[in-house]
């Protein structure tokens, strides 16, 4: 191999002009010379947070029973989440000013120092402060995959790489969950965290050294916006979380005064800090680059809201083990890789993203009406959950892809490390949420002695509901004149 790990070629650090974007060069792809290096860390530093994501949300109903935190189990899902808006604004903002390298150097650090203190946790607390500093780390390595992408790669290569970030979650797809729930199973659940610090130490090793290249000269590094402190990213991501995490809490609560106030004084927070660290229109679906964070919110609600109660429901409605339960979580991430390289060979041809987002959201549906059948129902095989999320990973797949490439072309080279942290953020923050309201679902379920068929009921429901608004907004995702 000539081209080692570092190696860049001198220009790689600098956006790609409008002809170099639309010139592929003989025999160019993402593995060629000039890119190899680069794509093998970045899919590498994916899949590291594919493993970890797959094998905890596999083990996590075990997590919850052995530390007594069934109750707040939506919090262990939310917990990762909420911080992770923090890592992600952060990470976008700074990469603007400087590069990515300093980025991902900090939240491999703290996602390693928080596998290990979740690992160790003697507590359910205490395991919730390991997964928030986990969020931090992995807000930083996600924002900044999508980030390197728009810097480095021309326009006919991105789609390319996004279906790849997809395909790095395929061996962990397959492994994480069985290896997660086989170590739980045999073992212990704290063996999974234990098993990502050589992990975090290989990607680091691998994916750091190709990332000084998109180091800013000194001169070049853009001042930070003179602005009082309380209006910058960090005390506005810190806001947000904060204002969300009242809120989940708040809906936790027993007595309805109480969580009301809460409620209102979670969002009165959260609500002006979300403006102010998204692009402008994000709050009401603009077309162009607003839509665009808006629609990434609205997939990874309805996939990643949906899959976080797919294991509970099969271990505690259908008796199945972790091992069993993990696969549907193997399924849906496979069939995702598959949505987003047929996403990718359309992208090739003319008009190649028209429909895509719609087409996607609508077979994310039926993967969720699917799943929620054989879930709760007794009538229906508890495999076909497997299934169910098999259908519901190809449509993610192909509508992630879609809107994410959709959306970063629109977005100029100076603004895509925002661009990439604001659609991080979408995500995160609606996994969170709708985790968190699927917590607070079963939290109500156990005060007024309703079932957690009910809960997750109410939760599939809703679910369904986010992909319906979807569909209904995704055309959306390009201006009037641009559309294509």
């Amino acid at each position: 191999m000539s081209q080692h790990v570092g190696e860049l070629p001198e220009d790689l650090g600098r956006p790609a002009t409008a002809a170099e974007s639309t010139r592929p060069t003989r025999a160019e792809s993402v593995f060629s010379g000039p890119y190899r290096a680069l794509s093998l860390g970045v899919i590498l530093s994916v899949s590291m947070v594919a493993f970890e994501s797959l094998g905890v949300a596999t083990v996590l109903p075990d997590i919850a029973r052995s530390l007594d935190g069934l109750g707040a189990y939506g919090w262990g899902l939310s917990a990762l989440m909420l911080a992770n808006i923090i890592g992600t604004v952060l990470a976008g903002r700074a990469a603007d000013r400087r590069g990515p390298w300093g980025p991902v150097t900090a939240g491999m650090a703290v996602f390693a120092v928080g596998c290990a203190v979740a690992g160790a946790a003697g507590s359910w607390p205490l395991f919730l402060v390991g997964r928030f500093l986990q969020g931090l780390g992995v807000g930083a390595v996600m924002a900044m995959a999508y980030t390197v992408i728009g810097l480095a790669y021309p326009e006919h290569l991105r789609a390319r790489m996004f279906a790849l970030l997809s395909s790095a979650w395929t061996i962990p797809s397959l492994i994480g969950p069985v290896v997660a729930g086989t170590l739980a199973d045999s073992t212990t659940w704290r063996a999974v965290f234990l098993l990502m610090l050589p992990i975090v130490a290989i990607a680091a090793l691998l994916t750091l050294p190709g990332l000084r290249r998109l180091e800013r000269p000194r001169d070049e590094r853009r001042a930070a916006p003179a602005e009082p402190w309380w209006k910058g990213p960090l005390a506005n991501a810190v806001l947000l979380t904060a204002g969300t995490g009242v809120l989940l809490q708040a809906l936790l609560l027993e007595n309805l005064v109480l969580l009301a106030v809460l409620a209102v004084v979670g969002i009165a927070v959260a609500l002006p800090a979300l403006r102010r660290v998204t692009p402008e229109g994000t709050l009401t679906a603009r077309p162009g680059l607003g839509a665009g964070v808006v629609i990434r919110g609205l997939l990874c609600g309805v996939y990643f809201g949906s899959e976080a109660y797919l294991p509970l429901g099969l271990q505690e409605l259908r008796g199945q083990s972790a091992w069993a339960a993990g696969l549907g979580l193997s399924a849906g991430a496979i069939a995702w890789v598959v949505g987003s390289a047929w996403q990718a060979k359309r992208d090739a041809g003319a008009g190649g993203r028209s429909g895509s987002v719609v087409l996607g959201f609508v077979v994310l549906l039926l993967g969720v009406g699917v799943i929620a059948l054989s879930i709760l129902t007794e009538t229906v095989p508890a495999w076909l959950a497997v299934v169910g999320w098999a259908i519901g990973g190809i449509g993610m797949g192909v509508a992630f892809n879609a809107a994410t490439t959709d959306t970063l072309e629109q977005a100029p080279a100076e603004r895509q490390g925002e661009m990439s942290g604001a659609l991080q953020l979408a995500q995160t923050l609606a996994t969170g949420v709708i985790a968190g309201l699927g917590g607070a679902a079963l939290a109500i379920a156990e005060h007024y002695d309703a079932t957690t068929r009910t809960a997750l009921a109410g939760l599939f429901a809703l679910t369904a509901l986010l992909a319906l608004i979807g569909v209904l907004i995704s055309r959306r995702l390009r201006p009037a004149a641009t559309a294509g």
